[in-house]
């Protein structure tokens, strides 16, 4: 005979007044967590109550029934009744769904319903958002309806629409969520899938490891090219743009280059269309030309167009309303936002109207040319006035010496010995011409003889005048570097501003380029046109401009590029010398080491060591199991400000991270490597203060020994 089972009773359930309820103090929740209350009672009074509450007898002290309710289990939902009463929304009175519990202990009756409660599949919450969007409610309408930010909502929606088959995986535990927020990157299924396929081979699964799979051949939009067509005009061209949503991605990945490409040239041609309707001789555009492009061509000056009297007035208020705003706030800790907005906008038309455009002489024009490029940040650049050798005009020549008078026992090569260079063998000496009558001009033999003492004369008389000295020079250094080809030095002097051969790519955007192309410019705006007017323009100057300009000249005559065909090891060992009496900092200066100017490019050893040196040894623990791809990354990542620098940009005598650079406190690395799905919280932890001391300082003292990689 089989054994009867007894059958379970399930508490009862009814309809109680809300007056007679009463907030147990029973409820294991303490702490504040999820939805706030506001937000509940708000979904209540939408939805009404969803959930019974849980509730049990009070009684007296006789153990007899008072009529009385205490809540153990839904005290959330009681708070956001009352709340709801309170604002005169809910009666009093009104019947809450109750389920009815005499049995057991009323704490156990709370700690069942949180701990025992499955907490819905983040993938469940994805699919539900796009079940809604899909039967016609907005993101807007979900994001209110469940308190939560529009993003959140686009981010669910994102999450829902990656492939089907990887979703199945990641609802089987098969891949995390910061993995499939990964894949939300590319909308391709396809390449989605195939991504996946090929992380699964790979010892590397991290999340922005598939992201750099997904958006391979992809443009950034920081690109300086996407900048300057516009991601609007891009996408209006029908191209494609990758976003991610769930991390900082600088406006995402335009995905058809060559379409980017057309568009940039199609935009440079219709502004040098604009640029060549002013008569110019010829227009060189390119996205980007080589530092120093310019060298060796004249640039013309020009004339600044004077302001009309109506942009006089125009920035004499503006300086007038910036004055009086400044005198009014002196006294503030801080600036109201529309006085500091107002003192934006005054300071950008004030910069625009000193920006003057520059008129050039038409005949100049019919000569030179301009180049049209984009500058680092996105914008059009227009580099006016350039005229070429070949295009300048004709220079009349003096009377050339002939061999016979310039060589020779009596010559000037033969007299001033030093410096002078024999072209040619000495001719046999000739006879004085006889007496004839009249003034004729000097025999060129003569004048040969005579100068060549007054020049011998001149060096000494020089050597005892060092500032006349330091005038010439700079003289001659002036007219080579702003003039064009002149023989009017009478020094022997020469200078070579330095092409660079191989350039890094964006170097003419460099902030150090931009320092020296802009104080060229100044020096060219100080300077007269004609170059025969230069020495009594430097005579006007004061010491301090002379100094500066000397020194201008002189830097951009340093060479200190190693060349591996021509080797110069006295002349690198010069500049190291140089870099380390004037404290040359180039992090400071702007260079910082990445992927595609160094970790990329170097071994794996060479990575370590850069972050051994920086870091320390647990950072560089954390990455040498990486693949060379993977380290250069988290290499840039983890030497960002830094101020590490390879050997060869060292400055003897410096620290290899500056001591300002460094962190006042260390930050303890975690032990476990990267690149396991189970490290990836430590490199987080890691990454959290990106900035950690070095173990040991290293400090460079010797004159660096660059080699080939």
């Amino acid at each position: 005979m089989a054994k009867s089972v007894q059958k379970i009773t399930l508490s009862q359930s009814r309809d109680i007044p809300f007056n007679k309820l009463v907030l147990s103090q029973s409820n294991v929740r303490r702490i504040k967590a999820g939805v706030s209350i506001e937000e509940l009672a708000q979904d209540i009074a939408r939805r009404t109550l969803l959930q019974s509450l849980t509730v049990r007898p009070v009684l007296d002290d006789a153990g007899a029934e008072t009529g009385m309710f205490e809540v153990p289990a839904g005290g959330r939902r009681y708070r956001a009744l009352e709340l709801l009463v309170k604002q005169k929304r809910l009666a009093r009175n009104a019947p809450v769904p109750c389920v009815l519990r005499t049995e057991g202990l009323a704490e156990e009756d709370s700690l069942a319903e949180n701990v025992q409660r499955a907490p819905l599949h983040p993938l469940d919450q994805f699919r539900a958002f796009r079940d809604l969007r899909e039967k016609g409610q907005t993101e807007e309408e979900i994001a209110a309806v469940f308190f939560v930010s529009v993003q959140v909502v686009k981010q669910r929606l994102k999450l829902a629409a990656v492939s089907p088959q990887l979703l199945d995986i990641y609802a089987e535990d098969g891949m995390t969520l910061d993995q499939l927020m990964a894949f939300t990157v590319n909308p391709d299924h396809e390449r989605q899938e195939q991504v996946w396929e090929a992380v699964q081979r790979s010892h590397t699964k991290e999340p922005y490891y598939i992201r750099r799979l997904l958006t391979e051949g992809g443009v950034r939009a920081s690109d300086k090219r996407a900048q300057f067509v516009g991601i609007d005009a891009y996408e209006a061209a029908s191209g494609a743009v990758m976003r991610d949503l769930f991390q900082q991605d600088d406006g995402g990945w335009l995905q058809d280059p060559g379409l980017l490409d057309r568009l940039v040239a199609e935009k440079l041609e219709r502004a040098a269309d604009g640029v060549r309707a002013e008569g110019w001789k010829w227009i060189e555009m390119a996205i980007d030309f080589p530092y120093g492009h310019t060298f060796g061509l004249r640039h013309l000056s020009g004339e600044p167009i004077a302001m009309s009297e109506e942009e006089v007035a125009t920035a004499e208020a503006l300086h007038a309303e910036q004055e009086r705003l400044e005198q009014a706030h002196a006294e503030a800790d801080e600036l109201p936002e529309e006085v500091d907005q107002r003192l934006g906008e005054i300071e950008t038309a004030l910069a625009a109207l000193d920006e003057r455009p520059v008129k050039y002489e038409p005949d100049e024009v019919a000569r030179a040319g301009v180049f049209v490029s984009i500058d680092g940040s996105g914008e059009l650049r227009i580099e006016r006035g350039y005229v070429r050798p070949e295009d300048e005009p004709a220079v009349p020549e003096s009377q050339p010496v002939t061999d016979e008078e310039s060589s020779g026992p009596g010559s000037a090569a033969s007299v001033l010995g030093h410096g002078a260079e024999v072209q040619a063998s000495a001719p046999v000496a000739q006879d004085e011409p006889e007496e004839e009558e009249g003034i004729k001009p000097i025999p060129d033999r003569l004048m040969i003889e005579l100068t060549a003492y007054r020049t011998l004369a001149l060096r000494d008389a020089l050597a005892q005048d060092p500032d006349v000295a330091f005038l010439a020079t700079l003289h001659a250094l002036c007219l080579k570097l702003f003039y064009r080809y002149t023989s009017e030095s009478c020094l022997d002097i020469d200078v070579k501003s330095v092409v660079f051969g191989n350039q890094a790519p964006g170097l003419n955007d460099a902030a150090v380029a931009k320092a020296v192309d802009e104080r060229h410019r100044r020096w060219s705006e100080h300077l007269p046109r004609e170059s025969t007017e230069l020495w009594d323009a430097l005579l006007a100057f004061d010491p301090d401009s002379c100094d500066a300009l000397f020194a201008h000249c002189v830097a951009l005559s340093v060479n200190a590029v190693y060349e591996p065909w021509n080797r110069r090891p006295r002349a690198l060992a010069l500049a190291d010398r140089i870099a380390e009496t004037i404290g040359l900092d180039v992090a400071a200066a702007g260079w910082s080491p990445t992927v595609e100017n160094y970790f990329g490019r170097v071994t794996k050893a060479r990575i370590l060591q850069a972050v051994r040196e920086a870091k320390g040894e647990s950072a560089a623990q954390l990455i040498e199991h990486l693949k060379k791809a993977e380290m250069a990354e988290r290499a840039q990542e983890l030497l960002a400000g830094s101020g590490w620098l390879p050997e060869p940009l060292r400055t003897p005598g410096r620290a290899v991270v500056a001591a300002s650079r460094m962190p006042e406190a260390a930050v303890e690395l975690p032990t476990e490597p990267i690149g396991e799905q189970s490290a990836t919280a430590g490199y987080e932890t890691a990454m959290a203060d990106p900035e950690l001391p070095a173990e040991d300082e290293v400090v460079a003292t010797e004159p660096h020994a660059v080699a080939a990689e």
